[in-house]
Order: C-alpha cells, then sequence, then structure tokens
C-alpha cells in the first residue's frame, strides 16, 4: 500500500511541476499557481496518510499519533486549495477573486488551528496508524477533531460538486472534460471516502463495529479520487502544452537534417548550456540558427538555379507553391556547396525572399527542410561530406 501511495504521490508532485515551470521574467500567474498548489497538496495528503509515513512521524516527533493532525491539517489545506483553484478557474474581476481567496484560506486556517488545539486537548496516547478515526469515535477531543476534518472536506467536495454541474454546462472541449473528471472525482470521493467514513463512525456510536469501510473501502476510494480530481484540474492546462512540447520536439527533428547542411554557415549564438531544455526552446535555437546560416548564404543565392529548378518541378506535375520551395532548396543546396568549397558567389545575387523566411513559424524552415532532402537524394545537389568536412 505504502508503494501505492508514494507513487501516487510522485505522479502529482510531478504534475504540479510541470504546471508551475515557466520562464524566469514571466509574471506570477494565479491560476498556475494554484493549480500547482492544488495537484502539490494532493500528493502530500498521500505521502502523509500513509501508515510508513504516519509511523516515522510519530517517532521522529515522539508524540503518538502526531501523524493525524499533520494529515487533516494536510487534507484541509488540499480541500482549500481545491475551491480557491475553483474560484480562479471561474475568474473574475481581481480583487473579487482575492477577496473569496483569503475568506476560503482564513475558514481553513481555522480549521486547521481548531484541529491541532483538540489534538493538543485530547487523551491519544495509544497510537493507531489505520484505524484512528474509528476507534478514537468516542474520545472527546479526537471525536471533534474527527468530525471537524471531515466536515471541512465535505463541505469543499459539495461545493465543488456543485459548481461543476453548473460551470459545465457553459463550457466545451478540454475545459468541460476537466470538469467533468473533477466531478466524477467529487462523487467518488462522496460515496467512496466521505460516505463509508460518516457510516463507520456512527456505527461505533451506537456500539457497532463498520471498520471495515473506514480501513479497507475509504482509503483506495479517496486516492482514485484525488487522481481524477487532480487530473481534472492539470488536464486543460497540462494537456495542451504537452502537445506543443510533442509537435516541437518533431520539427525539431525534421529540422535536424537542414542544419546539418547549413550549421558550417551559422555564426549565431550557442543555446544556453543546460542540462534539461524543453522541445520548444530546442527548436527556438535550431530556429534562429537555421536563419542565421540562410542569411550568411544569401550572397551566394542564383536566381539562375532558382529559375532551373522551378521549371524542372512544374514539368514534373508540381503545383506553384511546392515547384517554389522545391527550386528554393535547390538554390540553397548550390550556395551551401559553393560556400563550403569557397567559391565565388554570383555577381548578381538573388533580391528575392525565401518563403521560409517569410512565415513564423518553424513550418517553413521544415518545407525547406523536407525539399532539400528530396534535391540531394535525386540529384546529389550539395555533397553532405564536403559541407561536414569544411565545418571541421
Amino acid at each position: 500500500m505504502n508503494l501505492v501511495v508514494y507513487v501516487a504521490a510522485g505522479a502529482l508532485v510531478l504534475s504540479s511541476a510541470l504546471l508551475f515551470r515557466r520562464p524566469r521574467t514571466a509574471p506570477w500567474n494565479p491560476l498556475t499557481v494554484s493549480t500547482s498548489a492544488a495537484v502539490a497538496l494532493g500528493g502530500l495528503v498521500f505521502v502523509c496518510s500513509a501508515p510508513l509515513t504516519l509511523a516515522t512521524v510519530n517517532d521522529v516527533t515522539g508524540i503518538p499519533n502526531f501523524g493525524a493532525p499533520l494529515t487533516y491539517g494536510m487534507l484541509s489545506a488540499y480541500s482549500c486549495s481545491l475551491l480557491v483553484l475553483l474560484i480562479h478557474w471561474r475568474g473574475g474581476p481581481r480583487e473579487r477573486l482575492r477577496r473569496a481567496a483569503l475568506r476560503c484560506v482564513a475558514a481553513y486556517g481555522a480549521l486547521i488551528a481548531a484541529i491541532v488545539v483538540l489534538f493538543t486537548l485530547a487523551d491519544a496516547h495509544t497510537e493507531r496508524l489505520r484505524d484512528l478515526d474509528t476507534y478514537y469515535a468516542n474520545t472527546p477531543g479526537m471525536r471533534e477533531m474527527i468530525l471537524l476534518y471531515m466536515l471541512g472536506h465535505s463541505a469543499a467536495i459539495l461545493v465543488m460538486c456543485v459548481m461543476c454541474v453548473k460551470w459545465g454546462r457553459e463550457v466545451t472541449g478540454l475545459l468541460r472534460t476537466g470538469l467533468r473528471l473533477i466531478l466524477v472525482g467529487g462523487l467518488l470521493d462522496a460515496a467512496g471516502f466521505e460516505l463509508t467514513k460518516y457510516t463507520a463512525i456512527v456505527a461505533r456510536w451506537t456500539g457497532h463495529d463498520l471498520d471495515f469501510l473506514s480501513t479497507t473501502l475509504a482509503p483506495p476510494a479517496a486516492s482514485l479520487a484525488a487522481l481524477l480530481c487532480s487530473a481534472g484540474f492539470a488536464l486543460p492546462r497540462l494537456l495542451p502544452a504537452v502537445l506543443a512540447q510533442w509537435h516541437s520536439l518533431g520539427d525539431y527533428r525534421r529540422l535536424g537534417p537542414l542544419w546539418s547542411q547549413l550549421r558550417f554557415a551559422s555564426i549565431a549564438p550557442k543555446p544556453p548550456s543546460s542540462w534539461w531544455q524543453l522541445p520548444q526552446e530546442r527548436l527556438h535555437w535550431r530556429e534562429v540558427s537555421i536563419h542565421d546560416a540562410l542569411l550568411a548564404l544569401a550572397p551566394y543565392f542564383d536566381d539562375r538555379v532558382r529559375e532551373k529548378a522551378r521549371e524542372a518541378a512544374r514539368r514534373a506535375g508540381r503545383g506553384p507553391h511546392e515547384a517554389r520551395v522545391a527550386a528554393e532548396a535547390a538554390m540553397v543546396a548550390h550556395a551551401a556547396r559553393c560556400a563550403a568549397v569557397g567559391g565565388e558567389p554570383p555577381r548578381v545575387p538573388s533580391g528575392s525572399r525565401l518563403y521560409a523566411t517569410e512565415v513564423s513559424g518553424p513550418s517553413g524552415l521544415v518545407e525547406l527542410a523536407r525539399a532539400l532532402e528530396t534535391v540531394q537524394h535525386t540529384a546529389g545537389t550539395v555533397g553532405e561530406g564536403t559541407v561536414r568536412t569544411s565545418h571541421g
């Protein structure tokens, strides 16, 4: 059980780190901060509730069951973070959002303080790692502490589910999918965690023993519910970023052959040394370097080569755009060959712009890279070994 809990916690903390990663110069975004905080707190709740963690905390502090108020306080903070996140997710005037968030923090801050005070006043000297809620269900102080954290969490889940139902009717796409995941997670939490806990505690009050509901059914339901809720919060913000990074990785690789042919001509500064760079950052530096190489090769561009290649492409049945890109690729390949061997540039350099330099983003360079590969494979215009040898 400990391993499963820690793996789930690690997944949530990693998602939080990915969500929170931003450029150093970028301003703080309350929505990003609240999303990361909620997901990270969900992971910390998993860690704190694991029996191994509870036993370690009790041993380190020397206080039996000290892990209980720590876990309940962390769960209350997680409940608060869910409400704060929904407040920012819903949007509105900044001042109104700030006041609503502060009210949530104040309410749950008072609840956490009350949990600590009640635990301090209670007589709970027998360590219970798995069944503390039911074992101390009739103990003064502990009874109120348990009910308090349960009620605080129930209130947060109820508000969250109501907001998801109302808001889900107004939005579409990934946001609606995320809200549905949150709603499913909230309902699972209410039925699988809270209802079973309440039932087991009330059974203790009436002299019955339904502890298995609290010790066996509630923990996995709570874990799955937290994962679903965290996935719902993270999906609308994380998935587009992941897809963007994936597309950037593809473009970065597709530009590899073009960069290998032109890198000898680039004098652009090297990218900052980092043991880990996201694909978008790597793609940006490759684009800058390729554009710099094309600028350095511009004096070697020969319109005669370009027109000859365009006519050949049109005779081969290519459309105007494909013929233009193919002709420009042939001209770039010819210019790279001449520059690599130290040849003289044409007396009248080309005055036209490359399509790859007219469009924003990497799409134009990717087209040029593909066309250049075709030129190399069919006509052998540029000797790859020649260019690389010159660079060395």
